[in-house]
């Protein structure tokens, strides 16, 4: 299509970005920001969830231990929540909402405007399912990435980056599981 970048461009333009953020900052990860979105809520509902403190590394401390690692490092980034990561997952939320402004790939049709084809041909047009499926997938995703300690792009991209064996290892892991499951959900019918 007229105007979109090509696959190894893009390809090209994402190792740019993660290395110049590992030069300039740190390693691109952001999963831990849903940790921090959600000591936020937390903390305004339990303003002692997070507290200043003189003994902590990071000069504050929570009564949760998972936010009190790293010497506090968590509840300060709740304490101080406009820091560069929280920052870059709001830009990377408005980046994607002005790409969709600005063009890429349309759909062809209404229907794929509201789902792809793929799905609709394996699992009907219900939107719902679509969105209850996509919700799930995204959730376990994104636990099953806590889980190991990151995210996808802190261990695949950034990790890999790094020559980091845990990046490789999630990054098998995860291909070895979405293959055989994406080849399974949309084999094509006959």
């Amino acid at each position: 299509m007229k105007g979109t970048l090509s696959w190894y461009m893009g390809g090209v333009l994402l190792a740019m970005a993660f290395f110049t953020a590992v030069l300039l900052v740190k390693p691109i990860g952001v999963s831990t920001q849903f940790v921090i979105a959600d000591g936020l809520i937390w903390n305004m509902l339990d303003a002692d969830v997070i507290t200043e403190s003189d003994s902590a590394k990071s000069g504050y401390e929570s009564s949760n231990a998972y936010l009190n690692k790293s010497g506090g490092k968590y509840a300060a980034n709740i304490a101080n929540p406009l820091n560069y990561s929280f920052v870059f997952v709001l830009a990377m939320m408005a980046g994607s909402f002005l790409s969709t402004l600005l063009g890429g790939d349309k759909p062809q049709s209404p229907a794929d405007r509201e789902m792809p084809s793929v799905w609709r041909e394996r699992f009907g047009a219900n939107p719902a399912l679509r969105y209850i499926a996509v919700f799930v997938a995204g959730f376990l995703v994104l636990f099953g990435a806590r889980l190991a300690g990151g995210c996808t792009s802190g261990h695949m991209m950034s990790g890999m980056m790094q020559t980091a064996i845990s990046g490789y290892l999630f990054s098998l892991g995860a291909f070895a599981t979405a293959l055989p499951l994406a080849i399974i959900m949309f084999k094509k019918n006959k």
